[in-house]
């Protein structure tokens, strides 16, 4: 390991940043930062710290969080540090809430909930004391995925889930609401108001 750190340093920084590119920056963060200023410099550029994807995706396309020594570091040291630089972050449901707990984000303007179950989504949306409400003037993009709902959801709960998200983040640029089945090209909602839905929402 020593004999790897030393031939990092002897790098200079643009080679490093090549380097560094080709890796995830969750793996990139958890292995670097801390270890001497200079790649603790190097892996706190944005390239790396604004879009953290905080979760494993397996060969088979199923979803689990990260090791628990990796996520305890990241909760107790890495994310306090560079919270003020995350834009995006995307979690899963076992680990959301103690990431989200870890730091304030600041700038926190996308959030991807991945692989979370159709009682969590519910939730989320509809209790105003749930700790992603504590960003809903910031939240500018969202990507939300049921995939551990089995059943097809009901053209209700996707207009019950569609009206809270709508209500409650009203800087809304981006949704991207998986899944909405067969009634992606029929959603209708109970208000025509224009105040319903966010004006700045684009996709």
């Amino acid at each position: 390991m020593e004999y790897l750190f030393f031939t990092l340093n002897d790098l200079p920084d643009e080679i490093l940043l090549i380097i560094f590119t080709k890796l995830k920056n969750v793996s990139l963060l958890y292995s670097l930062i801390g270890v001497n200023k200079r790649l603790n410099t190097i892996v706190r550029d944005p390239i790396f710290t604004s879009h953290l994807t905080l979760m494993r995706c397996l060969l088979d396309d199923s979803i689990c969080p990260l090791p628990d020594s990796m996520l305890d570091r990241f909760c107790s040291q890495i994310l306090p540090e560079i919270h003020c630089q995350i834009k995006w972050l995307d979690l899963e449901s076992s680990s959301m809430e103690r990431i989200l707990r870890a730091a304030n984000y600041p700038n926190l303007s996308g959030l991807g909930l991945l692989d979370i179950d159709l009682e969590t989504a519910q939730s989320l949306f509809v209790d105003e004391y749930s700790l992603i409400h504590t960003y809903k003037n910031q939240i500018t993009s969202f990507v939300i995925d049921i995939t551990k709902n089995k059943k097809e959801i009901s053209i209700g709960v996707n207009i019950f889930l569609f009206t809270h998200i709508f209500i409650t983040y009203t800087n809304l640029q981006y949704l991207n609401f998986n899944p909405l089945s067969s009634y992606n090209k029929s959603l209708s909602f109970p208000t025509s108001s224009p105040t319903f839905i966010s004006s700045n929402l684009l996709e």
